[in-house]
Parts: C-alpha cells; sequence; structure tokens
C-alpha cells in the first residue's frame, strides 16, 4: 500500500511540472460544463489511457513505443478538430461536414436533454485523446514504478501503480477544473463574453495541439519541469523509505539494484537486503522453467537438481560489479562440481542490448564460463526469488531450500564456507575446508573501495543525473531528438556533459557526427563505460584523455597508453585504471565516427 501511496502523491505533484501545459488546455476546454457529465469522465478517460499506454510501453518496449505514435497522432487530429469547432463552428461546418459533426458533439454542452448519455461518452473519449497526448515528466517516482514495470513484468500490479499515479495527476487537474469552472461562470454572467470566451478556449487548444505536434511537450518542457518536481519527489521516496530493521546491508558500491521496490533512484543510502522483510522461501527450481534459453546445458529443473547443492548466481554482463565476482564463482563451480554442486548463473538484462541471445553466449565464452547459463530475459526466474540486485547469490541445499544470500561483491570467503558446509550436510564425504586461491586480474580485479568516490552514472535520460551543458538555462538532455551539445569550462566531482551531435535516448545517448565527445570529473582508481557500436555493428574508434593528456600508465585494458581505442560490440569498457595515487580526475572520450552508444559509467 505504501508504494500506491507514494506513486498517488507523485501523481499529484505532476501539476507543478510544466510538462502538464500542454494537457490543459483540453481539460478547461470543459470547464464550463458539469463537473461530473464532462470534467470527471474527462479525466477518468485520460487516468485508463495513459496507465494503459506507460503499461504497454514498459513490458513491451518500442513496439509499443511505435504503436502509441499512431494513437498520437490520431488523437492530435481529434483534438485539431475539436479547437476549430471552438474557434470557427460555422466555417469548420462547411469545410468538413462529417469530422465537424464528431467535433461539435464532443464541445457541446452538456446541460442539453436530460438523461443524454452522449456527452459523457464525448467527454471520455476526448479524455482518451487527451491521454494518449500527455507524456509526463519522468521523475523519481514515476522512473520508479515504469522501471519496476520493465523488471517486474506484466501484472496487475504494474498497471494498478501507474494507474494510482494517473489518478494523483487526474485529482490535481480535478482540483483546478472545479475552480476554474467557478471562474469562467462568473465570467459569463458578469462580462457576458461566453462567446469570445469559447473562442479563446479554441485558440488555446489549438496552440496545445501545435505544441504537442512539434515535440514540446517531450521536449523543452521536460527539460524545464525536471527541476520542478524532483526535488520534491526525491524528498518524498526519502520520507516513506523504510529504515532497515535488521539483517545485512548492501553496500551499493558493490551492488547494481533492481526490481519494483528498489529501483536506482539517485540516493547515497545504503539499501537495506530486503526491504520487504521476506527472504524467497520454498522450493525454487521449478521457477527455472521460465528461462527462454539455456548456454552450456539443457534446460534444468528440480527433478534434474534433487540431491544437488545449488547456487543461483543473478547477473548481467555488462556489470562491473558480477564481472568482479565471476572469478570466484567460476573457481566453485570447477572446485565442487564432482562433489554435488550446481553453478547456475541466471542472466537478467540491465539494457535491452542485453537481452540478444548472442550477446549472451558471446559474453559467457569470452569470459570462460563453462557452467549453466539460463537467460532470464522475461525476469521470470528473478521474480520468483525475489530478486533485487546483480550480483546476487543465493545457496539451496539437496531439497531445494533457500539457506543463504549474498548480495554484492566481497565476502568470498564466507560465502565458500556455505558451500562446504551444504555439501558436508548432504552427506558428501571429503569436501575440501581449504579455499580457493582467485588472482583476478583487468576488469575482474577487486575495486579499491576506500577511493571510490564516484556512484554509477547513467547517460539515458531515464536514470540519468548530473548532466550539465554549457548553457546553463538548459537543464537536462533534450529527449530522442538530435541536439547539438557544448561542454562547460569546469565541472564539479561526479558531473558530466555532451559535446557535439548527440541524440539522447530512454538508456543511451547516440553520437550523430564523428566529433562526439563526453567529459566527467570522477575520483575512482577504475573508470568503465557501457558502450556499442553504431546499429549497423560497425566499430568505431575513440580516444580518451586524462586531464587533457593521453592516459600513459593510467590507461584501462581497453585503450592503449596514448588512449587510443575502438567499440567493436556491446559491453563494458575498462578505459582507465591509475597506477598511482587516486585523485579527483577530468575524463574525456571522443568518437572518431558517428554512431557511438554509451550507456552508463561505473567506477571501482
Amino acid at each position: 500500500m505504501l508504494l500506491f501511496a507514494v506513486s498517488y502523491l507523485g501523481g499529484v505533484l505532476t501539476i507543478l511540472s510544466p510538462c502538464i501545459l500542454p494537457v490543459l488546455p483540453f481539460v478547461f476546454a470543459r470547464a464550463d460544463q458539469p463537473f461530473v457529465k464532462s470534467g470527471l469522465p474527462l479525466l477518468l478517460g485520460m487516468a485508463i489511457t495513459f496507465a494503459g499506454v506507460a503499461t504497454l510501453a514498459a513490458v513491451g518496449g518500442a513496439w509499443a513505443v511505435d504503436a502509441n505514435q499512431y494513437g498520437r497522432f490520431a488523437a492530435i487530429a481529434l483534438l485539431a478538430v475539436f479547437g476549430i469547432t471552438l474557434l470557427f463552428p460555422g466555417l469548420a461546418e462547411r469545410l468538413t461536414r462529417p469530422l465537424v459533426a464528431l467535433g461539435s458533439r464532443l464541445s457541446q454542452p452538456t446541460s442539453g436533454t436530460p438523461g443524454n448519455g452522449g456527452t459523457f461518452a464525448a467527454s471520455f473519449l476526448l479524455g482518451i485523446a487527451t491521454g494518449l497526448l500527455w507524456a509526463p515528466c519522468a521523475g523519481p517516482i514515476l522512473g520508479l514504478v515504469l522501471t519496476g514495470a520493465a523488471l517486474q513484468g506484466a501484472n496487475i500490479q504494474t498497471s494498478l501503480l501507474l494507474l494510482a499515479y494517473a489518478a494523483g495527476a487526474a485529482t490535481s487537474l480535478a482540483l483546478a477544473l472545479v475552480i476554474g469552472g467557478r471562474v469562467f461562470a462568473v465570467m459569463k454572467r458578469s462580462l457576458g463574453v461566453g462567446e469570445w470566451v469559447r473562442r479563446g478556449l479554441g485558440v488555446a487548444v489549438l496552440c496545445g495541439v501545435a505544441a504537442i505536434a512539434l515535440g514540446l511537450d517531450t521536449g523543452y518542457l521536460t527539460q524545464i519541469s525536471s527541476a520542478s518536481t524532483s526535488s520534491a519527489e526525491q524528498a518524498l521516496i526519502d520520507k516513506v523509505r523504510p529504515t532497515p530493521s535488521g539483517g545485512s546491508v548492501v553496500d551499493r558500491s558493490n551492488v547494481m539494484m533492481g526490481g519494483s521496490n528498489a529501483m536506482m533512484t539517485g540516493d547515497a543510502a545504503a539499501p537495506e537486503a530486503r526491504r520487504d522483510g521476506a527472504a524467497p522461501s520454498g522450493n525454487l527450481l521449478a521457477s527455472l522453467s521460465g528461462a527462454v534459453e539455456w548456454i552450456n546445458s539443457p534446460p534444468l529443473d528440480a527433478a534434474g537438481l534433487k540431491g544437488k547443492v545449488v547456487l543461483i548466481d543473478f547477473w548481467t554482463y555488462s556489470c562491473i560489479n558480477c564481472l568482479r565476482t565471476l572469478p570466484y564463482v567460476r573457481a566453485w563451480a570447477e572446485k565442487y562440481k564432482d562433489q554435488g554442486l550446481v553453478v547456475i548463473g541466471v542472466h537478467a538484462p540491465e539494457f535491452a542490448f542485453e537481452k540478444d541471445i548472442r550477446n549472451v553466449r558471446r559474453a559467457v565464452t569470452d569470459l570462460k564460463i563453462g557452467y549453466p547459463v539460463a537467460v532470464d530475459n522475461d525476469f521470470a526466474i528473478w521474480r520468483a526469488f525475489k530478486n533485487q540486485y546483480w550480483p546476487a547469490h543465493y545457496f539451496l541445499d539437496v531439497t531445494g531450500e533457500v539457506r543463504h544470500e549474498h548480495f554484492g561483491e566481497g565476502e568470498y570467503a564466507e560465502s565458500e564456507k556455505i558451500i562446504q558446509d551444504l555439501l558436508a550436510e548432504a552427506g558428501r564425504s571429503g569436501v575440501s575446508r581449504d579455499l580457493v586461491a582467485v588472482d583476478a586480474k583487468g576488469m575482474s580485479a577487486a575495486s579499491d573501495k576506500a577511493n571510490v568516490k564516484s556512484p554509477e552514472i547513467y547517460i539515458g535520460y531515464q536514470r540519468a543525473e548530473n548532466f550539465v551543458t554549457k548553457d546553463a538555462t538548459k537543464d537536462g538532455a533534450v529527449r530522442d531528438k538530435p541536439t547539438i551539445y557544448a561542454q562547460p569550462d569546469e565541472l564539479s566531482l561526479n558531473h558530466w556533459s555532451l559535446a557535439g551531435d548527440w541524440t539522447v535516448q530512454g538508456e543511451r545517448a547516440v553520437s550523430n557526427g564523428a566529433d562526439g565527445r563526453i567529459r566527467i570529473r570522477f575520483h575512482a582508481r577504475d573508470l568503465h563505460l557501457v558502450l556499442s557500436p553504431s546499429k549497423d555493428d560497425k566499430p568505431v574508434r575513440f580516444k580518451v584523455t586524462i586531464d587533457g593528456h593521453p592516459p600513459g600508465a593510467d590507461h584501462g585494458v581497453d585503450v592503449d597508453a596514448q588512449g587510443n581505442g575502438i567499440v567493436t560490440e556491446e559491453r563494458l569498457y575498462q578505459l582507465v585504471r591509475q597506477s598511482e595515487g587516486v585523485t579527483d580526475r577530468m575524463f574525456d572520450i571522443e568518437f572518431l565516427g558517428p554512431g557511438a552508444q554509451a550507456f552508463a559509467f561505473t567506477f571501482g
């Protein structure tokens, strides 16, 4: 219930955001009509349509977004007709009688024939059209709900959370509509200017249609909206987030978060291991049937694993925390495979490209993973385990019960002792009590935790933070449109910027020219960046500098001492590994060809 309340309050706060402006003319065009028969059905249609479309977009991906574009076009046309009937009803009727008839029906007063149900339906239809056009700003609360929907899959909770958000926005609009209706009525009685008010509303509606057709609702207004509501929403999240009530605490620098109740909200506080207080229970091996494909093994199930000790490792191949745990997981799988241990890697993707089976197979080969890997693209296994993190380790005894769980990096000795104890409990004789010796190198080397002062930083606008431009009036990146960016002269720690021609999308930024650059000030031994070549898989060369100079001895494994590198595949690239003392550094990467895609910085 708490999450529903937060979603509702987040919707209420949208009234403070400029990105609500494009739909206000359509709402206030009904201000002179009875609220119950006109305003209420309009807001209901708007809320229900938004919740439905947002659910599809969250769980369905790009196809749902593309489909909604056609709905937006139809809605724009419908509302344009509505505006014309308000402004020039006579002219509109002469130009096109069928369309004007529909528009006139939508705009006619509800005070007509008693018992006429057409007005309610017409207002509801107008609300549906408005819902197709409404693009609310994805602040912390809506971002939490949408990301949770993508991970949790299509379910009733997803739709109800989005409906609660839409209901909150509708509540604010209803209050504004009631107040506006009273003002409207006073103006008509005292000034007798009903026809001019009607035409003024027609102009406002057409202006709203034009603003949406030009993309201002998802562009400029969205940029200036984030400052209006994000701080208020974040404060709300911070107030209602429960404090740890016992159990282990996860070090956020060593773990990536996921799930519906622990989204990446930008807070610096470490999340508790179990926000809901409930660890997974029962024999969960049946959930392995939710894998869309298996690598290194035929499909495994509870019957085939009976009598085995099982280690479930949730990971994704672009996650630096996962890559640093893999040497230990590989070593455990090899050492104890003949004594009854089965290690199963459950690959649950964070980015869209990690759903590509070919990419996962290549990563499994490159990372020398020989144990079975279940590809959990639909997060079916993730949900069964109530998981929230990458990496996450679940230790199951021979009955399939979860006996221990660990999230993030570290505590490798304790984890291996759990394996030894479960094998001994199962009657396996000769279980060695020695611990594996792991000499991890490259990206798999342990983080220099004491010197990490930079958090994971996303570049796509869905989870981006600390983005700045040279023009201080531009707050945030322009969404989904090619834009020329300029970098500021100075950057604060953990702030970043773009230069050149970029298109910033939900989870990535795409360089459109041959000179796209990214700059960030960071504090850590290692800097990594998740990159992808162009959409046609054409490699893209790049050059990096640290404080304006080639990295020299501080270069990462994916660049040379001069800073030269090439993006050949979709993965995590290590670009900096400082060889001596760690201080604040300015990092620049310049792409020497178009098409490079950048997703997220991680540090270690």
